[in-house]
């Protein structure tokens, strides 16, 4: 006899960051259209480097590394991050901000938690990889984030915060790699409680990409399909 059927967890409603005025950025006769004050906050404000041209693209593997999954796996990973650890929304996809190495970590740490055998919706982004850049938030971006919600671009769900180190400090590390200093121990055995944020984070959107992919072939959908919009309630 079948079980109930899990209920999809609510995604929050996205955070607006604190960005500056875009005439703000650069001199007299400097260039403040959206992109570039958005690159101004990205660059000056968090020290994100950024590609070259447009759309605006943020690289990867410098200051952070990505883990992209279902938002469906990613609402349940949030109480896993600290409140000011960035995440972004992109359509029905959130990709959830780690530390500098996460990429480069996630093919052990899912062959030591027992899910590398699994086909997982999951997958990372550290360096060499690029991230187009969601719109800032705020009166003078109203217009482009506007547009990008209802196209299903990226948004923040939760931006950076003010300040590089702070933001730094809250992205999900193993011990020893960047954003957890002084601390070289390694993981601990088994999956409770002292488990590093970055295993915690790992086997909880693990578990919850399987969950989803299983729900999605019960109910007949592909589970590998990505052009379906998530409805917010």
């Amino acid at each position: 006899m079948a079980g109930p059927v899990p209920v999809t967890p609510a995604i929050p409603l996205p955070r607006q960051p604190v960005v500056p005025d875009p005439s703000a950025a650069g001199g007299p006769g400097a260039d403040v259209g959206p992109d570039a004050g958005a690159r101004h906050w990205y660059e000056s404000g968090l020290g994100w480097p950024t590609v070259p041209g447009r759309p605006l693209r943020l690289v990867t593997g410098v200051r952070f590394d990505v883990l992209e999954v279902p938002a469906e796996a990613g609402a349940q990973a949030l109480r896993h991050l600290a409140p000011g650890s960035p995440v972004i929304l992109r359509g029905d996809r959130m990709e959830l901000l780690v530390a500098p190495g996460g990429a480069e970590e996630l093919p052990g740490l899912l062959e030591w938690l027992e899910w590398a055998p699994v086909s997982l919706d999951l997958r990372a982004l550290g360096p060499g990889g690029t991230l187009e850049a969601p719109a800032p938030a705020g009166p003078a971006w109203a217009a482009s984030g506007r547009a990008a919600s209802a196209q299903g671009a990226a948004v923040w769900l939760r931006p950076p915060g003010p300040g590089r180190e702070d933001v730094e400090a809250s992205l999900p590390a193993m011990p020893g790699m960047p954003g957890m200093p002084g601390t070289t121990a390694a993981p601990a055995l088994g999956r409770e409680g002292s488990a590093p944020d970055l295993v915690r984070l790992v086997d909880t959107v693990a578990a919850h990409c399987h969950r989803v992919r299983l729900r999605r072939g019960c109910a007949g959908r592909p589970a590998d399909r990505r052009d379906q919009p998530l409805a917010f309630s």
